[in-house]
């Protein structure tokens, strides 16, 4: 059993790894203030940059939708990945070696072995598309453009051509001073007599990407007569490449899918290209194999299927093929809390011939016209039986129960069991009573059914009408999945409460919090005792106050991880559903453009905050010397005065009056 990934190395891995340069590669950053960077929201839509931020202080943070965390919260969000799963992609490439408790992870060597695999299908990839505008690969591109597919589309599917010839990438491999036997675990060679050979000669290329984007495999269409291989050859099953497991366009359809809650699941590479240029980027292919139990846990990340609204839309040929192909889907459709659908098109037509044929219009309205799963299972069967004969109909209505009973939302039983009687000139009644007589599942399966449909809470920080609770931004604060007993979902934090940021005092309190938190460095020493024994109005800026106060023993200018180490110190004693919070006031802009001018901001936000303090107690003594009687109270009337010249001694002091 895989064992938990030490706290302390989830730690080094976080702080050893550039947050600019990953969140790079989703989003176009520009400099926006000392050591800070915005650009466009990933998670949400807006035209101007919003989304800040810290590499120093490895967090991010977007004032638009209040998403944040670290660079582990980061990864998990694009990509829809585990906590375990991102933590081990992140250490594999900084090269760093986990330690786990109670159990072990994969060996050192293995994860060595898989990033050698990795970098020979990166390699591979490159090869094939570089010979795809070579003179011998003329009929792999007029194959492209028959099918309404230009350079611009060859591109992005990164689609290639694997020359003619016994030993083309062998050799360029071996070449990048691979060995034969790393050769033989990627699956792009088959072996001989006379030892290895390409598996992919003289065809159109598809590589397939895993959800993170990393290359584990290649499609690869047969182009001339004379090759006597089938129509399609993929990569066998190796360690990178389960076809059970992958989803040909996941890569570029995750955020789509996320974001619109609807996956189009197609028969091939080409309709999966073809409904992505006509403006359905939802769209996904199974690798030559149907669509079964391990690709619906792929799609269940990114569908949130948590609540009903979720749709799940097969493309079928309308032959007895296709009919046969929805009638399987129709067997996991119970595993999905989303709506399941079918798509038939005109003529039997796939996405790819359809938008060559009738435009992208036609391939969005198949998608629109769907038709739900359970319909076209019922239609499907009855089209078995001689309807026009009163035998024929009770035998259909017989075969259809099962299916009716089936419906998960018993609030669709009785709708279906109507549109069932209408179809077969039957009476409703009799047709619940056929439904009903249908035997219950067990209660082990349907146990299973329903763990397999749990909903599942995802560890994040969301910001709205004023609280801070729980969404999926935050992630890594709380780090689950690095403390025994945690799974990598937990239930949701209390939410608190946030004060106005426009009230006076929340601003002064909250900018003084930026400055310690971003740059404590630059803070002198004096200016950290007042701030130590500065009160603070709001519980949750008194909170944050307290645990930097907490924290700050452990600081160390010195540290090597900078910002970040001394966030990990602040948010170790800080509630959980505060984290979110805290990288918020990590990545705020402070309004300086040089050094000299945050530490003269950080001394001015510090004096103000002191002062405040200082006046509020000022407030409460001159009350309570009001209240005092200087002839019966004299020695406490006395004490009052002195402590009122205190005070006004530091406010001076503060202030070098």
């Amino acid at each position: 059993m895989a064992g938990l990934i030490r706290r302390e190395d989830i730690d080094e891995v976080r702080s050893r790894t550039d947050l600019k340069e990953i969140v790079d590669q989703y989003v176009t950053l520009k400099p926006a203030g000392i050591g800070s960077y915005k650009g466009l929201c990933p998670f949400h839509d807006e035209r101007t940059p919003s989304f800040h931020v810290r590499p120093q202080m490895g967090t991010y943070h977007c004032f638009g939708c209040d998403e944040s965390g670290d660079v582990i919260a980061f990864l998990m969000e694009m990509d829809h990945t585990p906590f375990t799963e991102t933590v081990e992609r992140l250490a594999a490439r900084i090269g760093y070696e986990l330690r786990y408790e109670q159990g072990s992870g994969p060996k050192r060597e293995e994860v060595g072995r898989r990033q050698r695999l990795l970098d020979a299908h990166k390699i591979a990839a490159e090869f094939f598309q570089r010979h795809l505008y070579t003179r011998q690969a003329t009929a792999a591109q007029q194959f492209l453009g028959e099918r309404g597919f230009d350079d611009d589309a060859a591109r992005t599917y990164g689609i290639g051509y694997a020359p003619k010839g016994w030993s083309n990438l062998l050799k360029h491999l071996r070449d990048r001073g691979f060995t034969d036997q790393e050769l033989k675990l990627t699956g792009m060679f088959s072996e001989g007599n006379r030892g290895l050979y390409d598996r992919f000669r003289g065809r159109l290329i598809w590589p397939i990407h895993a959800v993170a984007g990393e290359v584990i495999g290649f499609g690869a269409r047969r182009l001339y007569e004379d090759d006597q291989g089938p129509k399609y050859l993929n990569t066998p099953e190796t360690q990178l490449y389960k076809k059970s497991q992958v989803l040909y366009g996941i890569n570029l359809a995750k955020r789509a899918i996320a974001k619109g809650k609807q996956v189009v699941v197609v028969e091939g590479y080409t309709d999966v290209m073809a409904c992505h240029l006509a403006g359905v980027e939802t769209a996904v292919a199974t690798c030559g194999t149907a669509f079964g139990a391990d690709h619906i846990k792929i799609v269940r990340r990114f569908l949130s299927d948590d609540s009903a609204g979720g749709e799940v839309i097969f493309t079928f040929d309308g032959d007895a093929a296709g009919q046969k192909a929805a009638l399987r889907a129709f067997q996991e459709d119970q595993r999905f809390v989303a709506q399941t659908y079918v798509a038939v098109g005109p003529d039997g037509m796939d996405p790819c011939d359809l938008r060559l044929t009738r435009g992208d219009a036609a391939v969005r309205d198949l998608v629109s016209t769907r038709t739900p799963l359970f319909e076209f299972a019922l239609k499907a069967t009855i089209r078995d039986y001689d309807v026009n004969s009163l035998e024929g109909r009770l035998r259909a209505m017989r075969a259809c129960a099962p299916i009716v009973a089936q419906i998960r939302d018993s609030s669709l039983r009785p709708a279906y069991a109507r549109e069932l009687s209408g179809w077969l000139g039957i009476e409703t009644d009799e047709v619940m009573r056929a439904v009903a007589a249908v035997p219950k599942r067990g209660s082990s399966s349907q146990q299973r059914g329903q763990q397999q449909r749990a909903p599942q809470h995802h560890e994040s920080q969301q910001f709205s009408s004023g609280r801070v609770g729980s969404g999926r931004g935050s992630g890594t604060p709380g780090r689950p999945g690095d403390r025994p007993g945690d799974s990598q979902e937990q239930e949701r934090p209390t939410e608190v409460q946030l004060p106005n940021p426009r009230e006076p005092v929340a601003r002064m309190e909250r900018e003084a919090l930026e400055v310690v938190l971003q740059v404590p460095d630059l803070v002198p020493d004096a200016y950290w005792g007042h701030f130590e024994s500065a009160e603070m109005r709001y519980p949750v800026h008194q909170a944050l106050h307290d645990a930097i106060v907490a924290a700050r023993p452990e600081y160390d200018v010195n540290d090597p991880r900078g910002g970040r180490g001394w966030l990990e110190h602040v948010r170790g004693q800080l509630p959980e559903p505060l984290h979110g919070y805290l990288a918020q006031l990590s990545v705020t802009p402070l309004p300086a453009s040089s050094e000299q001018q945050v530490r003269n901001y950080a001394v001015g936000v510090l004096t103000s905050l002191v002062e405040m303090h200082i006046n509020r107690a000022k407030s409460d003594k001159l009350a309570h010397l009001n209240r005092t009687d200087p002839q019966k109270e004299s020695a406490l009337y006395q004490s009052l005065q002195r402590e009122l010249l205190d005070l006004e001694m530091q406010r001076r002091s503060l202030l070098g009056n």
